[in-house]
């Protein structure tokens, strides 16, 4: 098992990590609440009503949120309240997830597509794209709860996890942020991906929560490298961080739900692991 050094603990369900601006970034779901965590500790940046999950930062700085019952919110000023930046309900009947925004300020929004939570029968669903001025639409239809997202950094390539697809799916950004020429990135196997990041080498990691285990995939489905958490933990999310972006940051969890949290110990985590290729692209 690799050395892994507890970064913060007692978090209701952490998810979306990212690195900026010198910290690590991440939505704390269940809690309701966004967490800038610094050496002191974890700071609270932004709360809502209900569950938050992807996180990205428009080109001026501001801070994008997806609240998951379908909305992208926008922080405009540290100490201020999130206000609505695009409403995505008439596009996803059921909940929103993860997101990531390209430099150019487009944003990617993941949903479920099916009632997931109720042991519906999955099914395909759109990834939708969120412009800078808060219009809503379709970039890429079809995928099975588009998940975690990655961007090269050339930024001409969208990397997504689909969860229930199984696999990592690629697509061509074109210089208007549309989306062409989908590709399986990887076949990840029996493992249900969930968040993503990748490197330098143009490999990526992934969490999978079902295996309690993170693995770096190359384009192909070649897995150099895995991380096992201890027994009973699921893994949920990923990402570069740290000055030269070589430590490896990850989000696990022992209960799912948000009653479960709610109502047991807090048991989510943040571990960091020294890992041999630093971050590269988005997020």
């Amino acid at each position: 098992m690799a050395d892994l050094v507890t970064v913060v603990d007692g978090l209701a369900f952490g998810e979306g990590p990212r690195w900026h601006d010198g910290h690590l970034w991440l939505s704390d779901m269940h809690a309701h609440q966004v967490l800038r965590i610094g050496e002191t500790g974890a700071e609270v940046v932004a709360a809502h009503s209900g569950p938050l999950s992807g996180l990205g930062w428009l080109p001026d700085g501001r801070l994008l949120v997806v609240a998951m019952d379908g909305w992208v919110l926008r922080l405009d000023q540290p100490g201020h309240d999130l206000v609505v930046h695009a409403d995505l309900r008439a596009f996803a009947p059921h909940e929103i997830n993860d997101m990531i925004v390209h430099r150019r300020g487009w944003a990617w929004v993941g949903q479920f597509g099916y009632d997931f939570r109720s042991g519906a029968t999955p099914r395909g669903s759109a990834l939708l794209r969120v412009d800078p001025d808060g219009s809503v639409s379709e970039a890429a239809p079809d995928l099975l709860i588009a998940n975690g997202m990655a961007i090269t950094p050339a930024g001409d390539e969208l990397i997504v996890a689909e969860s229930r697809g199984r696999c990592l799916t690629s697509f061509a950004i074109g210089s208007d942020g549309a989306l062409s020429d989908r590709k399986v990135f990887a076949d990840v196997g029996e493992a249900s991906p969930d968040g993503i990041c990748l490197d330098a080498e143009g490999a990526v990691w992934v969490a999978c929560p079902r295996q309690g285990s993170f693995i770096r995939v190359r384009r192909g489905g070649e897995v150099t490298d895995r991380i096992e958490l201890p027994a009973g933990r699921s893994a949920i999310a990923c990402v570069l961080g740290g000055s030269d972006r070589a430590w490896l940051y990850l989000l696990s969890a022992v209960t799912l739900g948000e009653a479960e949290a709610s109502q047991a110990a807090r048991s989510a985590s943040v571990h960091k692991v020294r890992v041999a290729v630093s971050g590269a692209g988005r997020p």
